[in-house]
């Protein structure tokens, strides 16, 4: 008997893989789950970083999160917790409410990720996943580029011990090279050599590591291991050679032990202040995550549901904000290495947050001599993989208006920073989608001989009858359509005359809205003054079902039919039977004037 999903386990989505849960599968996820928290350690205190936060708020941010998602995300693999673009886009927005280094800080990071939360549950609840297909993958796909540039820039001032500040490509780069005599060569010693280490590990250390008797899967994963081990080298050389009389900043000391939760209370001004920049950083996130989810679950031919998805990611917020983190979203590095790692449920995650929890016990005592340099050249070397100019290459060669809307997205982002970017690559996919809806492709057909098919007569050698007009929609209409339409119309018979039948091809209309149905109404209407029928082919069901609702197809001027070739054919029988009639009018005539 074949397993349906009850309404429990639909909104509890660990229930159903908790099922047929067995030894195996938690010895794959365990090994999973070591190898991502491995990975995860320096990330987490990276990102807290990146976000102008403590150390131990990526580690807290890292852990009820993980457990929040496998209870009710729908992804077995995705890895949840801090990424790039969201703790950059979170410092941007904590920024403008609060000073790096106070409670209040801490405060506006923790109120900031409830806030996302607390959207992305509603979204979810409300069942509107759907918006997020309204968001133009080139689009986020330029923001995500810009976005990687402007944290690489972020980080340069760490990389040369310098205190420089700016959330924009311009004022990072005045900032910095007013800063540049100041230049610590220890810190920036240390971080080249942390981003070269990092940067040999992805090919060097496999070809190394590929001399042992290891598989080529185990020695990528041990790769992955590279960021811990330029921590504790540098950690070595920082205590070592006494880093910390020489300028160099270091980590410090870490308050060790758990998160304690708690829920904030903000004032309104604080939640005013924060609630756009939550949004802005839900959305990213949710269409980051669920792009990764999707991808990940195809692999395995599972599949994941974006409105539980929503709830999934919005108790991690949630989960962040009530133990004093900030906003995390699904990471794509993360979870492919834990999906390649082998894990097979959620268990992954929540081992791996028990593996983070274990390390800010009894761990952070030994990051104290960890230099911020190294931190910050971890960062740099994994957001490269986020930028992607190519992303302009192909767009130009593909759709010039994707081409414009990338580039605008990715010069505001740099210009203006990420909130302005975020706002812009919004209003490009919003905008692309109404200037594409409003000018859909509309041919005249005709009939390609020896078949009952009809094709572009700009594209192929048909048929076609001086006195039809047959027209295809290649998209439902709407109110921002219907206009083009008539338009279009119009125009084909100011050029044609002699067209007696209007054929509308109705097989790619999947649609028709009121405001497209008064249009429609007023086209027939036109034409029926002037003699000139309307007909409809392929008309869909639900469609027609629509029209049937309506007036409309009682005061057509034409007819229905099933197919474009039956359409074609009895307008042409009624084209031929008049000129036949007006044949024998004209003979009628000129016998009686012989008379």
């Amino acid at each position: 008997m074949q397993f349906r999903p009850s309404i429990l386990t639909r909104s509890l989505p660990i229930l159903d893989w908790l099922r047929d849960y067995d030894g195996t599968t938690f010895s794959r996820d365990f090994l999973a789950a070591v190898i991502v928290t491995i990975m995860l350690i320096p990330q987490s205190l990276a990102y807290a970083l990146l976000a102008g936060l403590p150390a131990q708020v990526g580690l807290y941010a890292s852990m009820v999160p993980l457990v929040a998602y496998a209870v009710f995300g729908t992804s077995r693999t995705l890895s949840v917790g801090p990424v790039a673009v969201a703790s950059l886009m979170s410092a941007a927005a904590l920024g403008e409410v609060a000073v790096q280094g106070t409670g209040d800080y801490l405060v506006a990071a923790a109120v900031l990720a409830l806030l996302s939360g607390l959207f992305l549950t509603l979204m979810g609840l409300l069942r509107l996943g759907f918006l997020a297909n309204f968001l133009s993958h080139p689009v986020i796909s330029g923001f995500i580029t810009a976005s990687g540039l402007l944290i690489a820039l972020s980080q340069l001032k760490h990389l040369l011990g310098v205190s420089a500040d700016g959330d924009t490509l311009m004022k990072m780069a005045v900032s910095l090279v007013g800063e540049i005599d100041q230049v610590n060569q220890y810190t920036l010693g240390t971080g080249l050599a942390v981003i070269i280490f990092l940067l040999w590990s992805r090919r060097g250390a496999v070809r190394l590591l590929g001399r042992l008797p290891l598989s080529s899967h185990a020695a990528s994963m041990l790769v992955k291991a590279a960021p811990v081990v330029g921590v504790i080298a540098t950690i070595v050389v920082a205590a070592s050679f006494g880093f910390e009389g020489r300028g160099v900043a270091l980590v410090g000391e870490i308050p060790g032990g758990l998160p304690e939760l708690s829920l904030p209370w903000p004032s309104l001004a604080l939640v005013e202040a924060l609630l756009v920049p939550a949004i802005m950083i839900s959305i990213i996130g949710y269409v980051e995550s669920v792009s990764v989810g999707k991808t990940l679950a195809a692999k395995r031919r599972e599949k994941i549901d974006v409105n539980q998805e929503l709830v999934g990611l919005g108790a991690a917020n949630l989960g962040a904000g009530l133990s004093g983190g900030f906003p995390v979203t699904g990471g794509f590095s993360r979870s492919v290495v834990n999906f390649d790692a082998g894990a097979v449920t959620q268990m992954a995650s929540i081992l791996t947050a028990i593996g983070i929890a274990l390390a800010a016990l009894f761990l952070t005592p030994y990051l104290y001599y960890l230099p911020k340099a190294t931190l910050a050249a971890t960062i740099i070397v994994a957001v490269l993989t986020l930028v992607d100019f190519s992303i302009l290459r192909k767009t130009w060669n593909f759709s010039r208006s994707d081409f414009f809307a990338v580039l605008v997205t990715i010069v505001v982002t740099l210009l203006f920073g990420v909130e302005a970017g975020v706002s812009c690559g919004v209003g490009a996919s919003i905008a692309l989608f109404l200037f594409r809806t409003s000018k859909p492709h509309i041919a005249e057909v005709g009939l390609v001989e020896g078949t009952e098919h009809f094709r572009n007569i700009r594209r192929h050698k048909v048929l076609t009858v001086p006195e039809i007009l047959t027209i295809r929609v290649d998209e439902s209409l709407m109110f921002s359509n219907a206009a083009f339409l008539e338009e279009r119309i119009y125009g084909d018979l100011a050029v044609n005359r002699q067209v007696r039948h209007v054929i509308l091809m109705c097989s790619a209309i999947n649609e028709i809205d009121w405001s497209a149905l008064e249009v429609l109404e007023a086209v027939n209407h036109r034409l029926d003054e002037l003699g000139i029928g309307l007909h409809l082919s392929e008309v869909k069901g639900p469609v027609m079902d629509s029209l049937k609702r309506t007036g409309f197809l009682a005061h057509l001027s034409g007819k229905v039919y099933l197919t474009q070739f039956q359409a074609f054919n009895a307008a042409r029988a009624q084209v031929v039977r008049g000129s036949a009639s007006c044949d024998l009018a004209d003979e009628a005539a000129a016998g009686s004037e012989s008379a």
